[in-house]
């Protein structure tokens, strides 16, 4: 969604508990789900637990649950419903939400989200790991995402990210479609 801005800081979120279960999930948990990384070339070199996922049948769209569901859900729900509450409209639909895995030494190109979804939906990270190496692009400016801290991005604005460190980058992502936006 163009919020007019590149970025907006929402504020500190405890992701302790999350953390600590996102980080105990077996590497085949984050190759489960593919979609992303076979549908969208950015996304190659990138892996995701997916806990709830959308079709693209635009303005009819209907959300799916998808196996990060069961391991994730009763951690990362709960932190997703209160962000949701202090910052945006009551009604709405979670149209995706999944820890998405950056690889250590991987890029997501610069691109634009372009679907209709992308558009209407606001995109919100929560970073989970990171490390000084991960260069977060938004038109063409470097962003800084801290653990414990709850961003939404503008992803009508091209973006990018790079991660030349060690260690994968992890953050949740979900996005959030307002009521009366389809």
């Amino acid at each position: 969604m163009d919020i007019g801005v590149p970025i907006r800081n929402l504020g500190a979120v405890d992701i302790t508990v999350l953390k600590k279960v996102i980080l105990e999930q077996e590497e085949d948990a984050w190759f489960e789900q593919e979609h992303r990384q076979q549908n969208y070339e950015v996304h190659k070199q990138t892996s995701s637990i997916v806990l709830l996922f959308c079709d693209d049948e635009w303005p009819d769209i209907s959300t799916f649950k998808e196996p990060g569901w069961d391991r994730l859900a009763d951690v990362m729900m709960p932190i997703i419903e209160s962000i949701l509450k202090e910052h945006y409209p009551p009604g709405g639909t979670i149209l995706r939400a999944m820890a998405a895995r950056l690889h250590k030494g991987g890029v997501i190109t610069p691109h634009v989200d372009k679907r209709p979804s992308f558009h209407a939906g606001h995109r919100i990270h929560i970073p989970i790991t990171t490390n000084p190496k991960v260069r977060f692009t938004i038109s063409g400016k470097p962003h800084k995402f801290e653990v414990g801290q709850v961003y939404e991005i503008n992803n009508q604005f091209t973006h990018s990210v790079m991660n030349k460190g060690k260690e994968h980058r992890i953050h949740v992502i979900f996005d959030y479609m307002p009521p009366n936006e389809s």
